[in-house]
């Protein structure tokens, strides 16, 4: 008999887990960002020419992005609970020790380190979602969990300006570094991998979780399978799709500033406060947008495959506003419709986190996520670059939001007919709930 089962009552502890995962991805931001904030001191001090300072700071996604589907498999295999661990305390240490780069060797390794650890956070996320979730539940806490990365990079600028101004560069990474390690321990001492193994798990809570699961016949298909997985069709959907929204994603948290600046005349200041307020609008909606569609799927109104259709459809002509902006004669007009695009996209990010759980098979969630993810993230290499070239070819910004804006159309199209039916993909070796519940009325 498992601990939980043994406990009366009723426990939430799945919403404590909840805020572990969302704190796991607002750490992960806040330490990819301390480099932008403190680049200055660093290329003078070091004497870095513009060419190094930017090969400096995409270091950090030549590991992140190729290690994703690693990262995802090998939480499949041994567990979220010691890969997220393990990925949390690496990239801290790796952001505590930035502060002891003696160049741009040492700044080159240490954020390839970075990227090392922090590869394993969305994997290890969408895995534990699915084991401390039900499906009713799991938009609302890709919601929570992916909200942690807008309040990451919307804070951390203001934050780690007002670190600098009181501290130097190194001490700054060595107090955000230590945030991670705080957070390991807690984790350690706190967190399960399984709901039935956690002692303030409810008997009651633990039915809800396990409502609607899926039973694994072996224990590791992921490593057998992958291969089947890669071929799927609702795969290839959801890592084209979170392909395109990605690429609209990172105009946010790279040319964003400039724009502002260049195309609609703002001073620094007024850029600063601007250029937070999509972030910040993301967060709200991103939660909000996760509830509800577990509200509407948990009310029987519409198919699984209906609600992540409708609100990824919803999230994304919201996103395609990232068109209009281009043509609004105010530049204030042209801030409220990027803080709707880049809200849509959070809308749409709230299906695409959930999906892995959706589609994947029980013991291959992390690794569906992973690979998802590692597509994602070419969106955001590739993103800033076409925006740069396209913009140094014509001088504006106005054809680079409208090709954003068509990458949307695209993903729309994708979502509402490359994407199938939603629902576990089914091997020999996983079978449903229902499926060995009628497999023992007809033995009966």
């Amino acid at each position: 008999m498992t601990r939980s089962a043994q406990r009366p009552g009723r426990s939430n502890m799945r919403w404590w887990v909840a805020g572990f995962m969302w704190a796991a991805i607002a750490i992960n931001y806040i330490d990819r960002t301390v480099l932008a904030a403190a680049a200055p001191r660093i290329q003078s001090e070091f004497h870095l020419d513009a060419m190094q300072m930017g090969i400096v700071m995409s270091a950090f996604f030549w590991s992140y992005a190729l290690l994703q589907l690693p990262a995802g498999l090998l939480a499949d295999r041994f567990g979220q609970k010691k890969v997220l661990g393990f990925a949390v305390l690496w990239w801290s240490i790796a952001t505590a020790m930035t502060g002891f780069a003696s160049g741009f060797r040492s700044l080159v390794g240490l954020r390839v380190a970075l990227g090392v650890g922090e590869a394993g956070a969305y994997p290890s996320n969408a895995g534990i979602a699915t084991r401390w979730f039900p499906r009713k539940e799991r938009a609302t806490v890709a919601g929570i969990f992916d909200s942690g990365s807008k309040l990451g990079g919307a804070v951390a600028m203001p934050l780690i300006a007002w670190m600098l101004a009181a501290f130097d560069w190194k001490m700054t990474f060595a107090l955000t570094g230590l945030l991670g390690v705080v957070w390991f321990v807690v984790w350690q001492l706190s967190f399960s991998d399984s709901p039935a193994d956690h002692r303030r798990v409810s008997a009651a809570e633990l039915a809800h979780i396990e409502s609607d699961k899926l039973v694994p016949r072996t224990q590791h298909p992921a490593r057998a399978q992958w291969r089947k997985l890669l071929a799927h069709r609702n795969v290839w959907a959801m890592c084209i799709g979170f392909f395109m929204i990605n690429y609209n994603s990172y105009f946010f948290i790279t040319w964003l500033p400039t724009y502002l600046m260049k195309e609609r005349g703002m001073s620094v200041l007024q850029m600063g406060w601007m250029a937070s307020l999509p972030l910040l609008a993301s967060i709200v909606v991103e939660i909000l947008a996760g509830w509800a569609s577990d509200r509407v799927f948990a009310s029987g109104k519409l198919s699984l495959t209906a609600t992540r259709k409708l609100f990824l459809v919803i999230g994304l002509v919201m996103a395609s506003s990232i068109g209009f902006a281009a043509f609004a004669q105010s530049a204030y007009v042209a801030v409220l419709l990027l803080c709707i695009a880049k809200s849509g996209t959070t809308v749409a990010a709230s299906q695409v986190w959930a999906l892995p759980g959706d589609v994947a098979p029980p013991n291959a969630v992390s690794m569906v996520a992973g690979l998802q993810n590692t597509v994602s993230n070419l969106g955001g290499v590739v993103g800033p670059i076409v925006t740069g070239a396209i913009v140094g070819a014509t001088g504006k910004f106005v054809p680079a939001l409208l090709f954003s804006s068509a990458l949307i159309v695209i993903a729309i199209v994708n979502y509402l007919f490359l994407l199938g039916k939603v629902e576990p993909i089914q091997f020999d070796d996983s079978l449903s709930v229902s499926d060995i519940h009628g497999q023992a009325d007809l033995r009966a």
